[in-house]
Order: C-alpha cells, then sequence, then structure tokens
C-alpha cells in the first residue's frame, strides 16, 4: 500500500460505515447495528486506524465483544489496517433510535417492535407516552400479554397472542 490509500477520505470513511453498519447484532441477527442505531460514528486518522464508536443496547449487555471482535474482522478484511472500537454509554441507547427499516425487519421476523419512548427534557413536564397494547406480530391482534418479563435476551420479553395463541418476543422500549 503507497501513502495516498492510508490517508483520511470522505469515501473510505463511507465505506467504512457502511461495512460497520452492516455487521448483525448477534442476539438479533435479523437487524444490523446499524439498524439498531447502537452504531453512533466511525472515523479514519491519519495514519489509516478506523475509530468505531457504538453503544450497547445497556451497559452490561453480552453482546458487545461480539460486535467488537465482529466490526474488527469485517473491516479489517475489507482493507482497513487497524480498527479501534469504543463503547460510548453517554447518551444512553434507546429503543427510539431503532430505524424504520430496523423495526420493520423485527417485525417481518415475529419480533415486535417497541413503542416509541419520547421522554420529556429534564426539569419540563410533557405528554406521557402510554403503551395500551403491544401488537401481535404474526396476526395483528393487540390482545396480547407478557408471559415473562425476560425472554430469549435481557432486552426482549415473551409475549403470547390471545386471538391466534403464538408466542413472540417483544423489544422492551428503553
Amino acid at each position: 500500500m503507497n501513502d495516498l490509500t492510508l490517508r483520511p477520505s470522505p469515501v473510505r470513511a463511507r465505506s467504512a460505515w457502511e461495512i460497520a453498519a452492516a455487521v448483525p447484532d448477534p442476539e438479533l441477527p435479523v437487524v444490523t447495528i446499524g439498524d439498531l442505531g447502537i452504531l453512533r460514528d466511525v472515523t479514519e486518522n491519519d495514519t489509516g486506524c478506523v475509530h468505531v464508536q457504538i453503544t450497547p443496547t445497556y451497559s452490561g449487555c453480552p453482546a458487545v465483544e461480539t460486535i467488537r471482535a465482529d466490526l474488527v474482522e469485517r473491516l479489517t478484511c475489507a482493507g482497513f489496517r487497524r480498527v479501534d472500537v469504543e463503547l460510548v454509554l453517554w447518551p444512553a441507547w434507546t429503543t427510539d433510535w431503532i430505524t424504520e427499516q430496523g423495526r420493520s425487519r423485527l417485525e417481518a421476523h415475529g419480533i415486535a417492535p417497541p413503542a416509541p419512548v419520547r421522554t420529556a427534557a429534564p426539569g419540563t413536564t410533557g405528554p406521557v407516552d402510554v403503551e395500551i397494547a403491544v401488537r401481535c406480530p404474526r396476526c395483528g391482534s393487540p390482545d396480547t400479554r407478557e408471559a415473562n418479563r425476560f425472554g430469549s435476551t435481557a432486552c426482549k420479553a415473551l409475549r403470547v397472542c390471545r386471538s391466534c395463541r403464538e408466542p413472540f418476543d417483544h423489544v422492551k422500549p428503553i
């Protein structure tokens, strides 16, 4: 490689972002880390090091190390010489960061996406969102119940539809 291929450029930065955003979430492989909104930033410095910032869905998320390893592997295989992955815990991730594409992918795979959280700014008051029902991703019925607060992962709850009687995961709004 010559020095020109190592210099940061908008094209290389965009390529690095696209590669990073396409990494599947290990616990919800139907969505990517870009879909989930946990990918915060991707930059490249003048030494060719790619710096990736991610915010885990919660600070104790067991998938973080797998995501880190997947990012390093994919970016290295794409020709980026060094990859550094940083966890950014502030501001905390919220399910409001899940993209519309991510919400659609979850629902298409039988996982109910979370309702928007929308919290008021500190020191202010505002409307409070009340979740009346979680719709079944299979039949669309709002007549569902929570069977277990903790589903297959800590960020999901197990619900059951009273109409079609099918169980399904629901990503908890946070």
